[in-house]
């Protein structure tokens, strides 16, 4: 090595050259497989070391990511014991792990069985309720149960008669919207 050479730098100032987290530094030098050297209570990359990280450095910041620096090194994924007994998944990339979750959860949703149909005839047990009840509906509530605008409402006047029911208006509501009596029609 010539005197120009770097022979080692402190892992400390890994963080500063590459302006990464401690954590993700040591998450790299992991992943490379890099074993920093112990002088005292300090910890030291060699100049080879340094530069795999510095290749490694400007790989990911022109949008490459960590599997395909190591493919394209040759080097071998690290191995995770701890995760690799749980998961069973540590030799497969993380990109594909997300892309197999992705289509399987596409398939999820679409075998999901359809939500129920709405029951078409659930608003006459609503008005049954009603008119047996004596309840004072809103005009809003009636406009929902006969899939009526509000607008559409305005037009009925004090009272008019529906799928055999017959709304009369009674008052006012809460808010102020007009209260409509329900009754059923006798034939």
């Amino acid at each position: 090595m010539n005197s120009g050479e770097i022979d080692r730098v402190p892992v400390n100032q890994l963080s500063q050259r590459y302006r990464l987290a401690r954590s993700a530094v040591y998450k790299r030098l992991n992943d490379l497989g890099i074993d920093p050297q112990k002088v005292g209570n300090k910890s030291f990359v060699n100049a080879e070391q340094l530069s795999l990280l510095d290749d490694l450095h400007q790989f990911i910041q022109s949008g490459g990511t960590m599997p395909e620096f190591q493919e394209s090194r040759g080097l071998q994924p690290t191995r995770n014991p701890s995760s690799e007994e749980s998961s069973g998944l540590s030799t497969i990339q993380p990109d594909v792990i997300q892309l197999v979750s992705a289509i399987a959860a596409q398939f999820a949703n679409r075998l999901q069985p359809p939500p129920p149909e709405p029951d078409a005839f659930a608003y006459y047990q609503k008005l049954e309720d009603a008119a047996r009840n004596g309840w004072i509906l809103r005009t809003s509530e009636i406009a929902e149960l006969l899939d009526l605008s509000l607008s559409e409402m305005q037009y009925y006047g004090d009272r008019f008669s529906e799928a055999g029911f017959t709304f009369t208006k009674s008052g006012y509501r809460a808010g102020g919207e007009t209260g409509w009596k329900v009754s059923k029609e006798r034939n």
